[in-house]
């Protein structure tokens, strides 16, 4: 049997990278953190850490141990939660996590229709990327996220269940008056002598790996971390742009928005969840975020 306590140990020790750090968290010695270390490498029969001078960091095995104790976390929190709520005390707050373009696009709406059937809930809105958001929701820090995965498969997390909300195609942003900016759709190729602008770090590859299909490699004249910034590098003449469908700028002035022909880049927008015992309201705030994908004119 694993002792909860020493998953807890192994959780700190893999979030600070350090004995004495993860130590000080939990208000114990680094003695006590590499007994339980070691202990917890008998109760399993196969080393968690490896220990070197740059400090510790997981092996194979520690690793899903230490994902294991983030759902079991988490899944303690809930069900105190529960308890709690059975003895009377109601939990009318809830947290969701969003990356920004969802959050813009598709989170206002869906509370709006979420607080006519809930008017007394408050909310916390943490911005953030998937690879944030999903933790958060492992560690019952986020009852829910709204997150995204390019192309591929929905991102594996133990302990989290994912429900797909709508295919987001990347389109072609092109400046104002472009040759191809009237065009009903355009293939990648067509603009491989352009300059691209990047308006999210994980396009670098996902541009590369097309533009590879499509015969060319692409010329980066920025890489940035924000949709809206990168259009506007686009209206001012800088390059072109590859952007969600969801993340287009409202105000098109100075662009033109052109559909990229399939098969071309897709950026898939779901909610991620806690795999057993959602929150009642929870579920709500899902059911409203699915009718308010419904009623998006796509």
């Amino acid at each position: 049997m694993i002792d909860i306590n020493r998953l807890r140990v192994l959780r700190e020790v893999a979030r600070h990278g350090s004995f004495n750090q993860a130590a000080a968290a939990l208000r114990m010695t680094a003695s006590a953190v590499s007994q339980h270390v070691a202990a917890l490498e008998r109760a399993v029969g196969a080393a968690v850490v490896e220990r070197s001078t740059r400090g510790v960091r997981l092996t194979e095995a520690g690793r899903i141990l230490a994902e294991t104790a983030d759902t079991v976390t988490a899944e303690l929190d809930r069900a105190t939660r529960d308890v709690r709520k059975l003895a009377g005390d109601t939990d009318r707050h809830l947290s969701v996590a969003t990356f920004t373009s969802g959050g813009q696009r598709l989170l206002p709406a869906a509370l709006g229709r979420f607080s006519e059937h809930h008017p007394d809930v408050l909310f916390t809105v943490m911005e953030n990327d998937t690879e944030q958001s999903l933790p958060q929701v492992s560690a019952g820090v986020a009852d829910l996220a709204i997150a995204y995965h390019l192309d591929g498969p929905p991102p594996d997390r133990p302990g989290l269940s994912w429900t797909p909300l709508l295919d987001d195609p990347l389109w072609a942003v092109l400046p104002a008056g472009h040759p191809l900016g009237d065009r009903d759709e355009v293939a990648l190729g067509e603009l491989s002598a352009e300059r691209w602008i990047l308006g999210c770090v994980e396009l670098d590859d996902i541009l590369g790996h097309h533009a590879a299909l499509a015969g060319f490699e692409p010329v980066i004249a920025c890489r940035g971390t924000d949709y809206v910034f990168a259009q506007s590098l686009v209206r001012a003449g800088i390059g072109v742009s590859l952007v969600p469908q969801v993340a287009l700028a409202g105000d098109r002035g100075g662009l033109a928005v052109v559909p990229l022909r399939q098969p071309g880049p897709v950026r898939y927008v779901g909610v991620a969840t806690p795999a057993r015992r959602v929150r009642p309201l929870a579920a709500a705030l899902l059911r409203a975020l699915q009718e308010t994908v419904a009623a998006l004119p796509m």
